[in-house]
């Protein structure tokens, strides 16, 4: 079954679902709202740079998760969704993942972004399938710390590559849509490319190699 891979932020979502956490966070003050919110946009700015360090961007936007019960995260989530995430939502977009659903393609979101976040954000897209940065969790905790190879970058490439060893899947006739140059590792990889609503840099690389370059938001 042919594959079809999707970034979610500023690609299936008009915005970025992490970014927009933190700025909630901050807006309800559970989280220092003017010392987190610079150095979450600065964060921001180096990603859509193509020069941010994911480690320390991990760090930084994971330790409330080791700081806060599960329950109350997951509640905290519940009004993010209603309060930010739905106004991101794309009929376009709803529309592209409908048609490769009909199809018979298999749908799946990989994100740099971690799982707390973004899990059910998939499922509110009717995602089954979701590969993200994940999020160390033990005795039902989480940690605030990163478990396993973080889904950004070249990352995204090697975490896909092991969902499909693990699945059944080839990246034949597969295509994968991304706003950003950060996902370059990625693109290079599948049959069909597609920048949506693209960086600057990914816009460039993507006139000069001759791939689609789409909108889901006009």
């Amino acid at each position: 079954m042919r594959l079809a891979l999707f970034d979610l932020d500023n690609t299936l979502l008009g915005g970025d679902s992490d970014h927009a956490w933190g700025d909630y966070l901050c807006e309800r003050g559970i989280l220092d709202g003017a010392a987190y919110k610079a150095r979450n946009d600065e964060f921001y700015q180096d990603y859509l740079a193509g020069k941010l360090d994911n480690e320390a961007y991990l760090n930084f936007s994971m330790a409330i998760f080791g700081r806060t019960d599960r329950a109350e995260l997951d509640q905290w989530h519940r009004d993010f969704m209603r309060d930010r995430v739905e106004g991101l939502m794309l009929p376009k977009a709803i529309a592209l993942l409908d048609k490769h659903r009909q199809a018979g393609d298999t749908l799946v979101i990989i994100t740099a972004t971690n799982r707390v976040v973004t899990a059910p954000i998939a499922q509110k897209l009717g995602v089954e399938h979701l590969i993200a940065t994940e999020c160390e969790m033990i005795e039902g905790r989480y940690t605030g710390k990163v478990t396993d190879v973080p889904c950004f970058r070249e990352g995204k490439v090697t975490r896909l590559t092991r969902w499909m060893a693990e699945n059944g899947h080839t990246l034949d006739d597969s295509y994968f849509y991304s706003d950003s140059l950060n996902d370059l590792p990625l693109l290079e990889q599948v049959t069909h490319p597609v920048a949506v609503d693209p960086d600057p840099n990914l816009r460039a690389e993507a006139l000069k190699r001759g791939w689609p370059v789409i909108s889901l938001r006009d």
